[in-house]
């Protein structure tokens, strides 16, 4: 056992009783253990639960954090880099990006033994839910980590399924976990990777693939691609393009599974807000005439009308108002809010606690009302 074990409050007395399954509500405190540089800017951060249980979860699912910075609250989503089979810990891998306020505080901050706050793991993007005899993982950047929590999840398992994982990255330096999958394929025998970097960089003797996947690469690398089940996590634009080449190629999209959350732009960008295009109409007499309610929002000092069968968070949006929300199905927590009067009929997805629902807090994105509400936002 090292000093910073000790430091980060590990011992063996953790062990004296068999642990119980993580309960977000019951302990929603993580403490770190340790950290990983994984290249130049990308760090992977290690959590056990302050009281040790045990992580159930899916492999490819993530978990919201609940940040303070700056005195600022803030709800940010991550994957878990982590397989199931770990479970005593779970992992989040970060890039540092440039402006980017949660990364750089992550990468500033914590380090062995500080603790952070967490709501519940959740997602729905896991080969567990669409089981396959062969797989394509597409990943670019940081989109690596549900991806990498399948394939870990799979190798601890000894299942060595035929996975083919194609991940694309600016240089090779920038190849997050290009280690760990070498040895990966080298001690598996269905397993194969590939890599595709915008440019060789300050890598002489880089010869795999530079420039952008396409068609001609994919039927290379993975010439069955359209026989295999295919998942795949990156920023918006490498995902929109990948649909675009699957879909020109005549792949059933019916096998296409990607991460519907763009986390790494949220991570950094901030939440998307609500917003509305100049001239469009807002929620008003047609909804008031089918029996709508009045949501009046106290600290901004506005009050809109809601349809009975229309999400709070939707009837914001049509009235122009700019709300920060992130999944907008429930699950991660970003457009939290207390609700001061009122009824609502919330269907969520595991992004609030039963305490914090028990105090009044609600999350609009899923919440249709009931009768005329106030909320404290």
């Amino acid at each position: 056992m090292t000093t910073r074990d000790v430091d980060a409050g590990l011992g063996p007395h953790l062990w004296e009783q068999p642990p119980a399954k993580w309960d977000a509500d019951a302990d929603d405190t993580l403490v770190c253990v340790h950290t990983r540089d994984e290249t130049h800017d990308v760090r992977t951060f290690l959590f056990r639960a302050r009281n040790p249980s045990l992580f159930r979860y899916r492999p490819g699912q993530f978990l919201t954090f609940e940040l303070v910075i700056d005195g600022e609250t803030i709800n940010r989503c991550y994957t878990l880099s982590s397989p199931p089979t770990r479970p005593d810990t779970v992992s989040i891998t970060v890039k540092r990006k440039v402006g980017g306020k949660v990364s750089n505080w992550l990468h500033d901050n914590i380090r062995p033994g500080s603790e952070v706050k967490a709501v519940g793991i959740a997602g729905d993007f896991t080969c567990t839910l669409n089981p396959a005899e062969k797989y394509l993982f597409l990943s670019g950047g940081s989109g690596v980590t549900p991806l990498m929590s399948m394939l870990r999840t799979h190798v601890d398992l000894g299942l060595d399924r035929d996975i083919v994982f194609a991940h694309s990255a600016r240089t090779p330096r920038d190849i997050i976990f290009r280690h760990e999958l070498a040895g990966m394929v080298a001690g598996t025998k269905l397993l194969k990777t590939a890599f595709v970097c915008e440019s060789a960089g300050e890598d002489a003797g880089w010869s795999e693939p530079t420039g952008f996947l396409d068609l001609a690469m994919l039927s290379t690398i993975a010439p069955d691609f359209k026989a295999r089940e295919i998942f795949c996590c990156g920023p918006e634009p490498y995902m929109n393009a990948v649909r675009a080449m699957l879909r020109g190629a005549g792949f059933d999209m019916a096998h296409y599974h990607e991460e519907s959350f763009t986390f790494g732009q949220q991570a950094e960008g901030g939440p998307a807000e609500a917003a509305v295009p100049a001239g469009a109409p807002a929620v008003g007499a047609s909804a008031a005439s089918e029996g709508g309610f009045q949501i009046a929002f106290t600290k901004l000092g506005q009050t809109i009308t809601c349809a009975p069968d229309q999400f709070i968070l939707d009837a914001a949006k049509a009235a122009g108002m700019r709300l920060p929300f992130s999944c907008a199905k429930g699950l991660c927590g970003t457009c939290k809010t207390k609700k001061l009067s009122g009824e609502v009929d919330m269907n969520h997805g595991g992004g609030i606690r039963k305490r914090e629902i028990d105090q009044g807090m609600i999350l609009i994105c899923c919440s249709k009302p009931l009768s005329d509400i106030t909320l404290e936002k």
